[in-house]
C-alpha cells in the first residue's frame, strides 16, 4: 500500500527569511475573521503576516495549544501556504505560557486530511517552519513529535481505509511493509494455522467471508529484549455487517471503522520503531470480516476459543469479544506480559455512558488502571473507569457452554469487559480500553478531520513514558 504524507520540516535562522510571518495575539489585541470557534485567523497579504488571536495567554491550556497548532497547520493546508516563520520576540505565546512542545505536538499532528480518492491539488502539500535560532535546543523534542506524527499519519490513514481495500490479508500484508519499512518484526497467522492451534474465537468471526482471518504478530525488542514485553492486543473487524444479526441500514454505515483498535496497536507499533523506544513491546491484531453467507456463524452455534473455553453464540454482532480473547489467549501462551492491554470499538454502550470525551478502562489491577488513567489526563486522550464486579459475571454464563457471548442491554458495556476478563490468566495485569466512542472524529477539531483520529497512541506513549 502507498502512502501519501505530508512532509513536514523544521528549520533555524540567523537572519528572519521572507516567510509568511506567524503571529500569535491574545484575545481583545486584534480583531479577526472566527475560524473554527476559539481561534479567530486574519491573513494581511500586503505585510505577509498570518494573525491568529486566541484566549488569553494565562488561561491557555496544554490541550487548548495543541488545538491551537492543529488548527494553524490544517489552515495552512488549506490555503496552499508552504512556509511558515515564527518572528524572533523576547516575548511570545512560548515565553509565557511554556507551552511549546504541545503547539508543535497540535501543529505535525494537524493539517491531515484523506484524500487520497479526492481529485484535489493539495495532496502533495508540505509545511517547512522557521524558527529563530533560539529554539535549536529544542529540536530534539520536535524531531520526536514529528516521528509518532507520522506514525499517527499512517494510523489514520489505514483506519480511513474501506474494506474493498483493507481486509484481513491485506491489513496484514500492509503490517509486513510498515515492519520492513520501519524496523520491526511482523509475524502472520493464517486460517491454516489458525486452524492448527485452535483458535475458534477468530475464525468463527471470519468464516463467513472469502477474506480469511489472520492473527498478526508484530514485535519491537528496543533495548530491555530480556525483560517481559508491554503486550497489545487490537480488535481489527475490517468490516461488520453484525453477520446474521444483521445491522441496521443506518448502523452498518460506518463499519469500516470497526478495525480501529487493532490500527491504535499498528501506530503505537510503528511509533516504538521510529522513537526506538527501549521497551520490549509487542503488537497482537486480530483481524477477520464478519460477513453474511452459507459458510458464516450463527446464533446458537458453539464455538471452542484458543483458550479452550467454549462460547454460545446468542448474537453474531458481539463479535469483538471473539476475536480479542483469542488474541488475549495468544498473548498470554507466547509471552509473559509485564501488562497485557486490549484496544477495542466493542460496544456501542460504552457510546451511551461516555460520549465521545473518554474511553471505557476497565482492569483487574489498580496499579495498571490508574497509570493507564494518568497517562489519559496528560495526552488528553481521557479514560473513565468502569466496574468488573464478579457478579457481572452472571450475566454472559453460558447455558450449553463455559460463556454465551452476549448477556443483553443491561451493563451493555460491562458484559464486553467482563466477557474478557474470563481470559486472563494467572492474574496478568490486563486492561481493556473500549474506544468506540472516541476512535474517529463525527466532525472536524484542530487536530483532525472527520474520520480515524489514532486514538490510543499518544496514550500509550505516555503511559510506557513514564514507566
Amino acid at each position: 500500500m502507498e502512502f501519501t504524507l505530508t512532509e513536514k520540516t523544521i528549520h533555524y535562522y540567523d537572519t528572519k527569511p521572507n516567510y509568511v510571518t506567524l503571529k500569535i495575539l491574545e484575545a481583545g489585541q486584534q480583531n479577526q475573521s472566527v475560524y473554527q470557534g476559539y481561534l479567530e485567523i486574519d491573513f494581511n497579504t500586503t505585510d505577509n503576516i498570518l494573525v491568529c488571536q486566541t484566549g488569553k495567554f494565562s488561561e491557555l491550556s496544554v490541550q487548548k495549544a495543541r488545538l491551537l497548532g492543529g488548527t494553524i497547520s490544517t489552515w495552512l493546508k488549506k490555503h496552499g501556504i508552504n512556509n511558515i516563520c515564527l518572528p524572533n520576540e523576547d516575548e511570545d505565546i512560548f515565553s509565557i505560557t511554556n507551552h511549546f512542545y504541545p503547539f508543535f505536538e497540535g501543529f505535525f499532528i494537524g493539517g491531515y486530511s484523506f484524500d487520497k480518492y479526492k481529485q484535489t491539488d493539495r495532496k502533495n502539500w508540505s509545511i517547512a517552519v522557521h524558527l529563530p535560532k533560539k529554539y535549536a535546543d529544542k529540536n530534539e523534542g520536535l524531531i520526536n513529535i514529528q516521528k509518532y506524527a507520522l506514525a499517527m499519519d499512517i494510523a489514520r490513514t489505514l483506519g480511513n481505509e474501506p474494506a474493498n481495500v483493507i481486509n484481513p490479508v491485506s491489513l496484514a500484508e500492509t503490517c509486513r511493509q510498515l515492519g520492513d519499512q520501519y524496523g520491526f518484526t511482523v509475524k502472520i497467522m493464517d486460517e491454516i494455522e489458525l486452524t492448527n492451534i485452535g483458535a475458534g474465537g477468530v475464525l468463527s468471526v471470519g468464516q463467513g467471508s472469502v477474506n480469511k482471518s489472520r492473527l498478526i504478530v508484530l514485535e519491537h525488542n528496543g533495548l530491555q529484549d530480556n525483560e517481559n514485553p508491554i503486550v497489545l492486543v487490537g480488535k481489527a473487524i475490517t468490516f461488520d455487517t453484525g453477520g446474521y444479526s444483521l445491522k441496521s441500514v443506518e448502523g452498518i454505515q460506518g463499519m469500516k471503522y470497526d478495525k480501529l483498535g487493532g490500527i491504535t496497536v499498528i501506530g503505537l507499533m510503528l511509533a516504538a520503531a521510529l522513537l526506538n523506544l527501549p521497551q520490549r513491546i509487542v503488537g497482537i491484531i486480530a483481524a477477520a470480516e464478519n460477513m453474511v453467507s452459507d459458510f458464516a456463524y450463527r446464533p446458537d452455534d458453539i464455538i471452542k476459543t484458543l483458550s479452550g473455553k467454549t462460547v454460545e453464540i446468542i448474537t453474531t454482532d458481539a463479535e469483538g469479544r471473539l476475536v480479542l480473547a483469542d488474541g488475549l489467549t495468544y498473548a498470554q501462551n507466547n509471552y509473559s506480559p509485564k501488562y497485557l492491554i486490549d484496544f477495542a470499538t466493542l460496544t456501542g454502550g460504552i457510546v451511551t455512558a461516555l460520549g465521545n470525551v473518554r474511553a471505557g478502562l476497565f482492569s483487574n489491577n489498580d496499579d495498571l488502571a490508574q497509570k493507564l488513567f494518568t497517562a489519559g489526563e496528560n495526552s488528553a486522550e481521557k479514560l473513565w473507569r468502569m466496574p468488573l464486579d464478579d457478579e457481572y459475571f452472571d450475566f454472559i454464563k453460558g447455558d450449553f457452554a463455559d460463556l454465551k457471548n452476549s448477556g443483553g442491554r443491561k451493563g451493555h458495556p460491562i458484559m464486553g469487559g467482563i466477557f474478557l476478563k474470563q481470559f486472563i490468566q494467572n492474574n496478568t495485569p490486563w486492561a481493556h480500553i473500549d474506544i468506540a466512542g472516541t476512535s474517529k472524529n463525527d466532525k472536524a477539531d484542530g487536530l483532525n478531520p472527520i474520520g480515524a483520529n489514532g486514538f490510543g497512541i499518544r496514550l500509550m506513549l505516555e503511559f510506557i513514558k513514564n514507566l
